[in-house]
């Protein structure tokens, strides 16, 4: 199982869930990817996203003004 995290702070709706998208499409199943992002609409873009993709969101946590997802690959 492959851990990878990808920065996305300081970027606006849509571009974080459309660059978690493209890590999602490079990852095997099983595979985590944690996703940091500062724009609040990734709130609602990020579980959107994974209700298309099927993927699961592990966790979502906030450390200051940064959101936190942990996403699992299925």
């Amino acid at each position: 199982m492959t851990e990878k995290t990808i920065n996305l702070r300081g970027l606006k709706c849509p571009l974080p869930a459309l660059r978690a998208r493209k890590a999602l499409a490079g990852l095997k199943s099983g595979d985590m990817l944690i996703a940091e992002c500062t724009d609040p609409l990734s709130a609602i873009d990020i579980p959107s996203l994974l209700n298309q993709t099927g993927d699961k969101l592990e966790s979502r946590t906030r450390e200051g003004e940064v959101l936190v997802f942990r996403i699992r690959k299925t």
